[in-house]
């Protein structure tokens, strides 16, 4: 702009009679270069991160970790050794061990549907807490079967847990509306019970079955739902809300304790393991997992920390957890701290303790839970993995345009990639 200002001033402004002229082209200069000033200082803080000024040396801590147990990080000679050592970590840093007890399961109720037998179960997770699933049971088995442990989400809904993939007689209507948004209105769980699979679905802790239990909370925190009515849907709302609000509290008691919140969750998904193997109709080597959100998560690490699973599908959530700094852990629940994990893996690290063992990851171009780069990030190195233990074919990663979500199509790939290892 200074050098365009000095090209007019001299081939045209030689004249007094043109001092006034002269005046308002530096005037227009002036104004479009503050203009164009204060744009480019409006370009450079159109992102800021969430953490402020604080985030740029964060980001570089997270980019300088090693992951040293990282299959790529080394040339292992020995696989299991590699895995036995990356598990063993996992679980140092996850912070919690349950205390010994037995499954003493049960079934409470039995419900005949068209293709398959639905059995509301319960078993315990630790000495001192049980949990409830559905289990279903294709017609007709001659054989043992293979089997699928179907994990719900997160999704801010902390009232059902396993009801939220499964189909339920005269659901709630709020429960209707969340399967509309994030399954295409169809519970997969059932889906996957026509196909063949015998379907475990468990609650996960503070979920369902597990869910806090209102009339043994302080009752600051509680007091406007306790006198309402609790077969509402609005009812269901407000406990959601209480809940969602509940969690940074939780957070801390449990990290307080000595413990992890996603040490919990994982804990309960390989007792659901445990329990699995108890049934008879299940053929123990032909086991998978499957889960949307939160339940990918934990999908992800029952893969990688439990050598009895054959085959996985991670849908909504396979990144890198650097990717996640800037801002996008604003919309993420407490569920998935591991603190001091970075220094030996990453996320895809994790699900990779279980490689070559078929995986599938989905992906949502929409997703604002993520970044693209996070997920390609993570998409790279499980291939890079895959390919270095010579079963790229073991690996899918496929992208939606849909945002976070598993619907119907997503829904069809994976129980086929499921079928195609499992059946």
């Amino acid at each position: 702009m200074a050098e365009w200002n000095c090209i007019f001033k001299r081939t045209w402004i030689t004249g007094s009679r043109w001092k006034g002229l002269k005046m308002l082209w530096i005037w227009t200069c002036s104004f479009v270069s503050i203009f164009l000033g204060c744009e480019g200082l409006r370009a450079q803080s159109v992102d800021p991160a969430d953490v402020g000024q604080f985030y740029p040396w964060l980001q570089e801590q997270a980019n300088n970790q090693p992951m040293s147990l990282s299959y790529l990080a080394s040339d292992w000679v020995d696989r299991e050794e590699w895995r036995n050592t990356g598990r063993a970590k996992m679980h140092e840093l996850l912070a919690y061990e349950s205390s010994a007890g037995g499954l003493n399961a049960e079934v409470l109720e039995v419900t005949a549907k068209e293709d398959y037998t639905r059995y509301h179960v319960r078993y315990s997770v630790t000495a001192n807490r049980a949990t409830e699933a559905f289990l279903l049971i294709p017609n007709g088995l001659k054989e043992k079967a293979p089997a699928v442990i179907a994990i719900h989400d997160h999704g801010g809904f902390y009232y059902f847990g396993k009801e939220k993939i499964t189909e339920t007689e005269d659901p709630h209507g709020i429960l209707q509306e969340f399967k509309e948004q994030y399954y295409g209105g169809r519970s997969y769980a059932d889906e996957l019970a026509r196909r063949g699979f015998v379907v475990l679905v468990p609650d996960g802790f503070y979920f369902g079955s597990q869910r806090v239990d209102i009339d043994k909370v302080d009752e600051r925190y509680a007091k406007e739902i306790r006198d309402m009515d609790t077969s509402t849907d609005s009812y269901i709302r407000q406990f959601n809300r209480f809940a969602s609000s509940h969690e940074t509290l939780m957070a801390k008691t449990i990290f307080t304790s000595g413990s992890t919140w996603p040490g919990i969750l994982f804990q309960g998904d390989r007792a659901s393991v445990d329990y699995l193997l108890t049934r008879p109709e299940v053929d123990t080597d032909r086991i998978g997992c499957i889960g949307l959100s939160i339940g990918g998560f934990r999908s992800a690490h029952l893969a990688g920390l439990d050598p009895r699973i054959r085959a996985a599908v991670v849908a909504g959530w396979m990144t890198t957890y650097g990717s996640l700094l800037k801002h996008h852990l604003r919309s993420h629940t407490w569920m998935i701290y591991v603190p001091g994990q970075l220094k030996y893996l990453d996320l895809p690290d994790v699900v990779s303790l279980n490689a070559p063992r078929p995986l599938m990851v989905i992906n949502c171009l929409q997703d604002r839970l993520f970044t693209l780069e996070g997920m390609q990030a993570a998409e790279a190195k499980l291939e890079s993995v895959y390919e270095k233990m010579n079963a790229a074919d073991r690996f899918l990663c496929r992208y939606y345009d849909a945002p976070h979500s598993l619907n119907v199509k997503m829904q069809n790939d994976a129980i086929d990639w499921l079928s195609r290892w499992l059946q």
